[in-house]
């Protein structure tokens, strides 16, 4: 095996846990699929979608699919409104700050972008281009944040540590 290819983006985060850390561990390439959440990241979707989703999702293939599946949430819009301020702060769209957020990643390989034309093949290009700050990248990082799941957030536990570095004590009853 040479590579593995998963979903990764701003919105599905959670090959974090052990996809990415495996696939660096081992030396194999990752690929990652729907590094836009399937075209939510680009900025396209609004709150509106969400109140009137049947309207909006006669519009689009596309729009109907993400709407479908979930994709299109105040969860995911509120991570789309980080990454359209910080498209804004550095002239650039928010695909484009999309996919240089995976590229950040040092166990990232590659994303798979989907363009259907060449000015966003373009546009995607630009993502090569994007020099986050620390301060972007922390914003980006903190409304994205996924919850650490089972085992990692039992093994993050107080408790958990206390007992593996030894400092555990209990009270004997006679």
């Amino acid at each position: 095996m040479a590579a593995v290819q998963l979903e990764y983006n701003l919105i599905e985060r959670t090959a974090e846990r052990d996809l990415l850390p495996m696939a660096r561990e081992l030396g194999l390439g990752t690929v990652l699929w729907s590094p836009l959440a399937g075209g939510v990241l680009t900025g396209r979707y609004s709150r509106q979608d969400l109140a009137t989703p049947d309207a909006t999702a006669a519009e689009s293939a596309r729009k109907s699919f993400n709407l479908a599946l979930g994709g299109v949430t105040e969860r995911n819009l509120a991570i789309v409104d980080v990454v359209k301020e910080i498209a804004s702060d550095l002239n650039r769209t928010p695909a484009q700050v999309g996919l240089a957020w995976t590229l950040q990643n040092p166990a990232v390989t590659s994303p798979v972008i989907g363009a259907r034309t060449s000015a966003q093949l373009q546009e995607n290009l630009g993502a090569l281009e994007v020099e986050f700050t620390p301060s972007q990248l922390t914003r980006l990082d903190q409304a994205s944040a996924i919850e650490l799941g089972f085992p990692h957030a039992m093994l993050a536990s107080d408790h958990i540590r206390a007992q593996t570095r030894g400092e555990i004590t209990f009270a004997t009853h006679r």
